[in-house]
């Protein structure tokens, strides 16, 4: 749902009628660079359009979630809104896409670099929550889909692990849940590989917070009730 829509509100309505009590949030990407822009691609200033913003708190009046899909130098505008929009829950995607291609092929290291202070900041608005996986993308730079034979769990391991403990040590693990991703992620990787890659990467951790990161986060960011 394009929460600018001038009648955001009766399509809100009109999608939670349809889902007869099934709809918990809604998304809305802003996930593209102004360097590369295509046709239908998402203003790269979504979350910062007074038309958006309008229609943003009916959100929180209807309680529902917001999911946002981002790069990782958009995460101050994400930041802005967590802040000016405190009742509304917040779950950021996929650790919040640090880049590795578009301005970015080549320069990982450096998009990381820039990535871990601003997950940092963002982790101290309250209200958001943060995916932990859609790293198996070819956005983060990783080659895997190209390689002749695909990663095993310890690759991914090795790979994302620095990523995904960076982003539990900033949000604890009530505020963190492991996401597949798929059928995106299976560009790179196969979903039992993925899953056990996430049970190693949580294995550290005490049942209470591997409940949390599997399940728990989840189950109460989108009122499963279950």
């Amino acid at each position: 749902i394009d929460l600018a829509l001038p009648n955001v509100a009766a399509v809100l309505d009109g999608h939670l009628a349809a889902a007869g009590g099934r709809m918990r949030g809604v998304r809305q990407l802003a996930c593209t660079d102004p360097t590369y822009i295509k046709p239908g691609d998402p203003d790269p200033q979504v979350y910062e359009q007074p038309e958006f913003r309008r229609g943003f708190p009916l959100l929180a009046e209807r309680w529902l979630s917001f999911d946002s899909c981002l790069f990782h130098y958009q995460i101050p505008q994400l930041i802005r809104l967590a802040r000016d929009f405190p009742e509304t829950t917040i779950v950021m995607d996929h650790l919040g896409s640090p880049l590795g291609i578009g301005p970015y092929a080549g320069r990982q290291p450096e998009a990381i670099a820039e990535w871990r202070p601003l997950l940092a900041e963002i982790a101290r608005c309250p209200n958001v929550v943060v995916k932990l996986g859609g790293q198996g993308m070819y956005l983060g730079g990783y080659s895997y889909h190209e390689d002749a034979m695909p990663p095993s769990s310890d690759d991914l391991v090795a790979a994302w692990g620095p990523l995904i403990n960076h982003a539990i040590d900033q949000f604890g693990p009530e505020r963190c849940m492991f996401e597949s991703n798929f059928p995106v992620d299976g560009l790179s990787c196969s979903y039992p590989v993925l899953w056990n890659a996430f049970k190693k990467m949580a294995a550290g951790f005490t049942a209470a917070e591997q409940h949390a990161l599997f399940f728990g986060t989840a189950n109460r960011a989108y009122r499963l009730g279950l």
